[in-house]
């Protein structure tokens, strides 16, 4: 049965008690060896790109089911067994704040250790910078990313999951990547939070015609681009809609300006024109199409928005106002395995979590010996219909 709604991960205090922690890691490394005999590592670092699933692990391993927290905690405990057990064939790269920056250095580790090769370094590198870019500057919906953790697998696949915080709700969202998929047109596996309502979504599917335009504008140079959006502010500069809009509210919203006859949906605020100027002129590298200028250093959210304004009010191709969130199951029912930390739906009782941890790790162990008959045993059960709280899933 499933589910259909939206996950909201509300800001939780407090931290993992260093007992559970042992715990988690235990599981985790347990139900990682089973899956990679079962499905093998490219389609287990496929599975942590649906959101669902990647809170079902969480759950089952004793984090809060509702936590932002649980995408701290769960890829913190993944990438610790993941790097002491390269056995297993895959890895989890970054984390929160720091970690997350570290990933270059990161990569080139992972691939060394897994023999990938200089391309693949480079591809890496190249897709995380543009993940970031893409949930920070070209999908603005109010959340400022500050996780970002890389899944890869022994033969270079990929997924990639980062949460952004929305300070004023206090509430996250997470979005979801898997390798293959396009950067710039509905590229998200899946965004996992709350809807925002109007967002700027410059990777709207609907949007090609604007990333087409940026792309020759780019192409012409950029000091066109900055001169046209001199042009398209002054031009709005003075109107009652946005200035009063600017006094009164902050960033990260749309709205309505008027302009000829018809009303222009603008995302606030704008920068100022010597401020694009400045970046431009500040920019080392060569910009030749849309894609340069988004991994372009200084080109961000402020930016992206005054070239969507360009392109709509000039060219008449705006960009998508509409959020993407997806979570058609509410994974709670996986909390029911050993409990949560917070006590929802009831407190992790120690000793129970050790024997179901202790169970595991005797299936692997019989299963290296040769016992495949336990391992078969512990995959018939994904066939059971389990019931939980008066529901079947």
């Amino acid at each position: 049965m499933s589910l259909e709604g939206v996950a909201e991960l509300p800001l939780h205090e407090g931290s993992v008690p260093t007992w559970l922690l042992r715990i988690m890691e235990r599981m985790s490394l347990a139900i990682l060896r089973i899956m990679v005999e079962e499905f093998g590592p490219d389609k287990v670092v496929e599975r942590f790109s649906n959101p669902l699933w990647f809170q079902g692990f969480n759950n089952v391993i004793g984090m809060d089911w509702d936590s932002s927290g649980s995408t701290t905690v769960l890829t913190g405990v993944l990438k610790s067994v993941t790097w002491r057990s390269p056995d297993l064939g895959l890895l989890v790269l970054g984390g929160k704040g720091g970690n997350a920056r570290r990933v270059p250095q990161e990569v080139a580790a992972a691939t060394r250790l897994f023999d990938l090769g200089d391309e693949k370094v480079r591809e890496l590198e190249k897709a995380s910078r543009l993940v970031a870019k893409v949930d920070s500057a070209l999908f603005q919906a109010g959340y400022t990313l500050y996780h970002h953790a890389l899944f890869l697998s022994e033969n270079g696949v990929w997924s990639i999951v980062q949460q952004g915080m929305n300070l004023e709700k206090k509430t996250a969202r997470r979005y979801h990547w898997k390798h293959g998929t396009s950067f710039f047109s509905d590229p998200h596996e899946a965004v996992s939070g709350t809807p925002s309502g109007k967002v700027l979504n410059i990777v709207d599917s609907r949007a090609e015609g604007l990333r087409r335009v940026l792309d020759d504008l780019v192409k012409e140079g950029l000091e066109r681009v900055s001169s046209l959006y001199s042009q398209v502010y002054n031009s709005l500069k003075g109107q009652v809609g946005l200035t009063t809009y600017l006094a009164e509210t902050g960033s990260g919203s749309i709205t309505r300006v008027a302009y000829g006859d018809k009303g222009l949906l603008v995302y606030q605020p704008l920068p100022h024109p010597f401020e694009v100027h400045r970046l431009f002129k500040s920019i080392d590298v060569v910009v030749d199409g849309f894609e340069d200028l988004v991994l372009a250093r200084g080109v961000g959210a402020k930016t992206m928005r005054a070239l969507a304004l360009v392109s709509h009010l000039v060219y008449d191709e705006p960009p998508g106002f509409d959020d993407r969130v997806d979570t058609p199951l509410d994974p709670f029912v996986y909390s029911y395995a050993i409990g949560g930390k917070d006590g929802v739906p009831y407190r992790v009782r120690r000793r129970e979590a050790e024997e179901v941890v202790s169970t595991l790790e005797d299936i692997i162990n019989r299963a290296k010996l040769g016992d495949k008959d336990k391992l078969r045993a512990f995959k018939k059960l994904r066939e059971l219909k389990i019931r939980v709280v008066g529901k079947y899933i």
